[in-house]
């Protein structure tokens, strides 16, 4: 009795499996919205850590620039 029910479960979990497969796979607008995913992903991390780079150069230029304009006194107690 519990291998029955337990095959019965199974048959409606490939029949459920399928299903879902047909509805995915064989969809040309889920693929099309998978593959567009899938190509700009990598290419927004790739900009957003190139941009935070180009912030670090832009303050470390400026900074140094800054220190070049007023620079610290060697010995100030004469």
């Amino acid at each position: 009795m519990y291998y029955q029910l337990l095959f019965i479960n199974n048959i409606h979990f490939l029949l459920i499996k399928n299903i879902l497969l047909d509805m995915t796979i064989n969809n040309p607008i889920f693929i099309f919205a998978l593959i567009t995913f899938i190509w700009f992903i990598p290419g927004i991390l790739v900009r957003r850590i190139n941009e935070l780079k180009q912030i670090k150069k832009t303050q470390k230029r400026q900074s140094d620039a800054i220190k070049k304009l007023y620079p610290n006194p060697k010995d100030s107690s004469n």
